[in-house]
C-alpha cells in the first residue's frame, strides 16, 4: 500500500461562500462513507493538488480528519475548465476488505519502437483508462500494454489484450472485449481526415475508422 496522505480540516462554509476558501488557497472537499452524514472538509491547495495528481481516481490514499486516519479513494475531481485548477474533491472512505471500483490508467509501452512506427505508420491511443474492481491492496497503479508487435494499419490492441493482475476484474460484467485501445494508421489517411475535421484529432481518427470499416464491408460484399 502506498503512503499518500492528506490532512483535512472540517469546514462549516458551504454554497457560494466556498469561493472565499479558494481565495485563501484552500480546496473544499467532502468525505462520504463510514458515517451517516458526509463530512465537509478543506485542505491546502498545494498539498491537495499534489496528492490528487499522484493518486488520481484509482489509488487508495490516507486522509486524516480530527487526528483520525482513514483509508479513502478520490471519487470525483472538479477542475476549473479555464484555470485548470482543482475546485472541489469528493473522497469516499473504504476498508482494506472492500472490493472497490476505480478508473485505472492504461499505459502504452514501447512507443517509438513498434514495428509499425519504424515503418512510418502512426499508433494512436483511443482509451486512456478503464474501470476495474479489486480490494485496495490489489488495485494496480496502471495497466501496461505493449505496442511493440503492432505492424500494419490492420493491427490494433483491444480490451481482450489486457492481462489483469490477480484479484482484479473488469468492473463491467458486459465489458466489450473488442473495444479498441490503440490502433495503427497511415499518416496520409490520418492527415486527410484531420484536415477534413478542422484539426480535431479525435474526429479525424473516427473518420479514418469509419472509412476503414466501409472499405472492409465493401471487400466482404464482393
Amino acid at each position: 500500500m502506498n503512503d499518500l496522505l492528506l490532512e483535512l480540516q472540517e469546514r462549516d462554509v458551504d454554497g457560494k461562500k466556498v469561493a472565499q476558501l479558494r481565495k485563501e488557497n484552500l480546496i473544499p472537499s467532502i468525505v462520504y462513507g463510514g458515517q451517516s452524514v458526509p463530512i465537509m472538509t478543506q485542505s491546502p491547495i498545494v498539498e491537495t493538488t499534489k496528492l490528487a495528481k499522484a493518486a488520481g481516481k484509482h489509488t487508495p490514499i490516507n486522509i486524516v480528519i480530527g487526528g483520525k486516519k482513514k483509508l479513502a479513494i478520490i471519487k470525483t475531481i472538479d477542475v476549473d475548465p479555464i484555470k485548470h485548477s482543482i475546485r472541489h474533491l469528493a473522497f469516499h472512505t473504504i476498508k482494506q476488505s472492500d472490493v472497490i471500483t476505480a478508473e485505472v490508467p492504461i499505459v502504452l509501452i514501447g512507443e517509438g519502437d513498434s514495428i509499425a512506427e519504424k515503418a512510418g505508420l502512426v499508433v494512436l491511443q483511443a482509451i486512456e483508462q478503464i474501470e476495474v474492481k479489486a480490494k485496495p491492496a490489489d488495485l494496480p497503479e496502471s495497466i501496461e500494454l505493449s505496442i511493440i508487435n503492432l505492424a500494419t494499419d490492420d493491427d490494433k490492441l483491444t480490451v481482450a489484450d489486457i492481462k489483469l493482475p490477480k484479484g482484479v476484474e473488469f468492473a463491467d460484467v458486459d465489458q466489450d472485449m473488442e473495444l479498441a485501445i490503440a490502433s495503427v494508421y497511415e499518416p496520409s489517411a490520418l492527415q486527410a481526415a484531420n484536415d477534413s475535421a478542422g484539426g480535431d484529432e479525435d474526429a479525424a481518427v473516427e473518420d479514418v475508422e469509419v472509412a476503414t470499416e466501409g472499405a472492409t464491408e465493401s471487400e466482404a460484399s464482393k
